[in-house]
């Protein structure tokens, strides 16, 4: 056995409760609940999203998604039912909307509170889960910090009534952290009890999402590695629990041939039978130019229809508004954007005919074949390092504290990520270092920098910017303690005492940086620790009063923070006292 899977042998000295009391705990909670009526399902007289999917499936009927995240419920309703209105004047209709609530969701609820607010909406009373399935007949998607999180029976219940039958997202299971939360145990044990409750329900046509890129598949270097893990979670989930899964992809896929790729891999690694929940916007590629983002949108669109004319598959397409990469979009920015989608859609119906998949189908075929192997020695390495592969809530546990750089280092470590089949968003990563290392080849920033220790973290899971980053700064010569991801504000402070550092820099995301910024400065006064505090990423703050977050910068200013918007800045903050 090698030392690599060898160390992870203390994991499996954790205690976990018995697997099979916990399924009996959720199979009596699952007798219990009434699976509800949203709007949708009663529009169309169904009962289930499942249903529909299907019959669209059969028609050769293009399903449209939109993400909404606007900051509380009531803003969040008035936006269902002005999209809704907007598009029936035009003879369209949204068929599902997922909603972008705020990360505390997933804390149990009475830990809420003490938490920094993120962006998206709070469900506090039963007329907010309501108004999601009210306000219009658009189908609510949870996706976001239900399964997954400490909350999640009790949100998957909730979710279940109000008629939301499709509910995730198990990638973020793995990647994302409850903020202030630290009981993995919990955590497994909740997200195992929600997922045999969905599987009680199959057959009732619930659905449990998996978007994959808020997983490990945003961290993957290649997309066999992403391929392998999209079959194991299929083996956790249908096999050993017998719920539903449905994938989603794309936000982190920016090349067309790969996007259609996915559906056809999709295909078969769920044995022909695949029903989707959808098939996100290409976000990498978006900037600040607006027009060019919508040649962007034109370009992915084009192939995620052509490829369900093809392929049917269940996977809503989203037309992403142009702001996406700057802001929340307003309703009026996604109705414009859903209505440059029915312009594709005729577009890609003239086209279809004169369409060669075969690119696609390679493509499939390739990180297919590859990732049955992966796949097949990751059971393999996992049974020799002595976890029972036939016990769900062990195989979620070890998984989620294995890590994704780990997991591929063992199982995929012969894999060529600079090939045609490494993920876009690697390349992507590599290519804004190779951009961006003649400003940090600077002799003036290397003098500065040279032997100091600077502590590199982000506040969430999206952790590619400070990635980027640490590899950039660690050419330098200076000594680089990378964090990673979903650090809180006491987490950098238990760093910051192990590792005396020279300065932190910190990416932060989803509406959340002034916040954080008060917490951690709260931190720092009280352990007596003084060190500059550069903030980059999204930096603005979800505000109760508006609809949607407000720039922050001047507030992270007065709080002795430093922020930077672009690496040139960073750079230039980089100044230390000698």
């Amino acid at each position: 056995m090698s030392q690599s899977i060898e160390a992870l042998r203390p994991l499996l000295q954790t205690r976990l409760p018995d697997f099979n009391r916990l399924r009996a705990a959720a199979l009596e909670l699952a007798g219990q609940v009434s699976i509800g009526q949203s709007a949708f399902l009663q529009k169309f007289g169904i009962a289930s999203e499942l249903e529909y999917k299907r019959q669209a499936m059969r028609d050769g009927q293009i399903m449209y998604h939109a993400h909404i995240g606007m900051n509380d419920i009531d803003t969040t309703a008035a936006a269902l039912g002005k999209i809704h209105r907007e598009l029936g004047d035009r003879e369209y209709r949204l068929d599902r909307a997922g909603f972008a609530v705020d990360r505390r969701m997933g804390l149990p609820a009475d830990r809420r509170a003490a938490a920094a607010a993120e962006t998206g909406p709070m469900l506090m009373r039963q007329h907010d889960w309501e108004a999601l399935a009210q306000a219009a007949p658009i189908q609510p998607h949870l996706g976001d910090f239900m399964i997954g999180q400490p909350a999640s029976v009790a949100n998957t219940l909730q979710a279940l009534r109000i008629g939301c039958t499709t509910i995730g997202n198990l990638s973020q299971y793995f990647t994302f952290e409850a903020p202030g939360w630290s009981d993995a145990a919990e955590t497994a044990a909740q997200t195992y009890q929600a997922i045999v409750i969905m599987g009680a329900l199959r057959e009732r046509g619930t659905m449990l999402h998996s978007y994959l890129e808020d997983g490990y598949g945003a961290l993957f270097r290649h997309c066999a590695t992403v391929a392998a893990w999209a079959m194991l979670e299929r083996y956790i989930v249908e096999e050993l629990i017998g719920a539903r899964l449905s994938h989603c992809i794309g936000g982190l896929t920016r090349d067309p041939v790969k996007r259609a790729g996915w559906v056809l891999a999709l295909h078969r690694i769920h044995r022909g039978q695949q029903v989707g929940s959808m098939i996100y916007g290409d976000t990498i590629s978006f900037g600040h130019e607006f027009e060019q983002n919508r040649a962007l949108t034109a370009e992915y669109l084009l192939w995620d229809i052509l490829i369900q004319m093809h392929a049917p598959s269940g996977h809503a397409v989203l037309p992403l508004p142009v702001t996406e990469a700057i802001r929340i979009p307003s309703a009026e920015e996604i109705i414009e954007a859903q209505l440059f989608g029915r312009r594709v859609e005729a577009s890609a119906r003239r086209l279809y005919p004169h369409v060669d998949f075969s690119a696609a189908q390679t493509f499939a075929d390739e990180v297919c074949q590859q990732g049955e192997d992966i796949y097949h020695r990751a059971l393999d390495g996992l049974r020799d390092l002595g976890v029972d592969t036939a016990n769900p809530l062990q195989m979620l546990f070890v998984l989620k504290k294995m890590g994704a750089q780990r997991f591929e280092q063992l199982f995929a470590s012969e894999l060529d990520a600079a090939t045609a089949t490494g993920t876009d968003i690697y390349h992507m990563s590599q290519q804004v270092i190779d951009e961006h290392r003649p400003l940090f080849a600077d002799p003036g920033l290397r003098d500065r920098v040279r032997d100091k220790c600077l502590l590199i973290a982000s506040s969430d899971v999206h952790e590619h910017a400070a990635g980027a980053l640490a590899q950039l700064l660690g050419e330098t010569g200076a000594r680089v303690v990378y964090l990673g991801a979903e650090q809180d504000p006491g987490d950098l402070i238990a760093a910051l005492r192990k590792n005396p550092a020279d300065a932190l820099l910190l990416s932060t995301h989803n509406g959340m940086a002034l916040e954080y910024a008060q917490q951690l400065r709260r931190k720092l006064d009280e352990a007596q620790l003084s060190v500059p505090v550069i903030m980059g990423g999204v930096l603005n703050q979800k505000i109760e009063t508006q609809a949607l977050p407000v720039p922050v910068l001047e507030e992270l200013k007065a709080l002795g923070m430093h922020p930077a918007a672009a690496l040139p800045a960073l750079t230039g903050l980089l100044e230390f006292k000698s």
